[in-house]
């Protein structure tokens, strides 16, 4: 059994052909979506998190209406920049929003990606300290973070509090019991999945890895999540971690298919330099659902995870999202994942 859901970077724009208009829609469809998705039988909705676009921002109020509209489907976030997160304020708000959804939460988290503005993190408040990167400032409030959602006590409770307080230090609230063992690391190397491995989280692999070894991009993703399982075990951890990779997959149904990503038929993967980093970007798989379904079953990255993130274009509408969706899940089931 594999889980399928899908990811949306939740574009909008006030253009004629957008069906995303505003951001008011982007968040409103994002949620119509999700509960669109759990009734196909889809297993995820995961969101992206990027600040000072127009894009999906702020998770917590999304997830927690998303949770609040299901009843079956996992909630997640792929991923949020932990540059410009205060570690504390966001314990609570994933526990609010986990409680919400009766612990469907699976929370994305990661350095984040290239920014659309100059150090916009510092903007947030979050400079960081002499000596460290901002990579290392974002691995401070990740541990931060994590220990923090273990719901063990660390602060001195006052002598004379408005309400009575139980005995010892205090944790934060609301607590989530479980949410610490559904955090998941947005790894773009092996290296950082080796690292996620360490720390205990479940490992995210997008469409794209910043490193290049001249070969295809799903058997270097499939490298990386070796390693990651290879250093779970290194570090005794006593449960199964979980691995999640994305995909844009359209299945070639309907003229309209054809006219929106027939083109993307002749995809391959891509190397290019982001952040003065070379870089590799998977291809887009566009086909009818027999030769997608023999594409998909040669990918090595997507059969060793067990969670395949579908990227949807947000911007085409709800119902056309749907209709990939269902596409897909139908060429799943030919493939023997569901």
């Amino acid at each position: 059994m594999k889980r399928i859901g899908f990811l949306s970077f939740g574009h909008w724009t006030p253009h004629p052909q957008s069906a995303t208009q505003s951001a008011s829609d982007v968040l409103l469809q994002s949620i119509d979506l999700a509960a669109a998705a759990e009734d196909l039988g889809a297993d995820g909705a995961y969101f992206r998190v990027h600040h000072f676009a127009r894009q999906l921002a702020s998770p917590f109020p999304l997830l927690a209406a998303v949770g609040a509209r299901t009843q079956r489907i996992e909630i997640g976030t792929g991923v949020i920049d932990m540059r410009y997160e205060n570690p504390l304020y966001m314990v609570e708000d994933a526990g609010a929003a986990d409680l919400i959804a009766g612990g469907r939460l699976q929370l994305g988290i990661s350095r984040g990606s290239p920014e659309q503005v100059v150090e916009g993190y510092r903007h947030f408040g979050h400079d960081p300290a002499d000596g460290e990167s901002d990579a290392d400032m974002a691995r401070r409030h990740t541990a931060r973070f994590l220990k923090a959602l273990s719901g063990e006590g660390f602060a001195e409770p006052s002598p004379r509090p408005m309400f009575p307080n139980p005995p010892g230090l205090l944790r934060l609230e609301p607590h989530s019991e479980g949410l610490r063992e559904r955090i998941w690391w947005g790894a773009g190397t092996r290296a950082t999945a080796e690292w996620a491995a360490g720390e205990g989280m479940n490992l995210m692999s997008s469409t794209l890895l910043t490193e290049d070894t001249g070969v295809p991009f799903h058997q270097l993703q499939a490298e990386q999540i070796q390693v990651f399982r290879d250093a779970w075990t290194a570090a005794g951890h006593d449960r199964t971690p979980r691995v999640s990779v994305s995909r844009s997959v359209f299945p070639l149904r309907t003229a309209q298919d054809h006219a929106y990503f027939g083109l993307e038929r002749r995809s391959s993967d891509q190397v290019g330099i982001i952040d003065g980093v070379r870089a590799t970007f998977g291809k887009t798989y566009a086909a009818e659902p027999d030769e997608l379904a023999r594409q998909l079953a040669a990918d090595e990255a997507v059969a060793a995870a067990d969670t395949l993130l579908l990227t949807v274009p947000n911007q085409l509408g709800v119902d056309y999202c749907a209709h990939v969706i269902e596409g897909v899940l139908e060429v799943a089931a030919e493939l023997g994942w569901r």
